[in-house]
């Protein structure tokens, strides 16, 4: 077995996110419960053993920020209404969060939780990483709405931190 390579926080955080995307994603087609889905990730998608005997991850990947991870998965469920009420005001006139794609949902909720609730994180490291995430699913099109409704949603979250001129 060899070790996973060492990584900045800053990485692990990044890898942290996409597994949430992907667990939020499979969350909302599965019906299970957030503590579910991060207790399956934990014990076999993000851990070397288990990921690698299921053939679901690869051992150079980075291994994610756990503690992250859980909080993301398990705080947009316990906050879905009110991400969901952001987002949809957010979004352009007769577009809600369920007219989106579902992994661009689960993008978008990850992205408004972190606004929400990680102010230890800067608004524009959450934009970034959100819009990076999104060009890995998508072309142009999604990355460019992710980059828009979380801009607004960040702007009125943190006016401050947002520096309205």
């Amino acid at each position: 077995m060899t070790d996973k390579p060492k990584a900045s926080a800053a990485q692990q955080r990044s890898a942290a996110r996409f597994a949430a995307i992907q667990a939020l994603y499979q969350a909302e087609l599965s019906q299970l419960s957030a503590s579910d889905i991060v207790r399956e990730y934990s014990d076999f998608r993000l851990d070397g053993e288990g990921g690698r005997d299921l053939d679901l991850t690869n051992e150079d990947l980075i291994d994610p920020d756990r503690g992250f991870f859980a909080d993301l998965v398990q705080g947009v469920t316990a906050r879905i209404v009110d991400i969901d009420a952001l987002i949809n005001g957010a979004l352009e006139k007769g577009w809600t969060t369920k007219r989106l794609e579902t992994v661009l949902r689960s993008i978008l909720r990850a992205g408004t939780y972190e606004l929400m609730a990680r102010e230890d994180v800067p608004m524009r490291v959450v934009i970034t990483e959100y819009v990076d995430a999104a060009h890995s699913f998508f072309d142009e099109k999604e990355p460019k709405l992710v980059n828009a409704v979380l801009d607004r949603i960040g702007k009125n979250l943190r006016a401050g931190e947002a520096g309205q001129n």
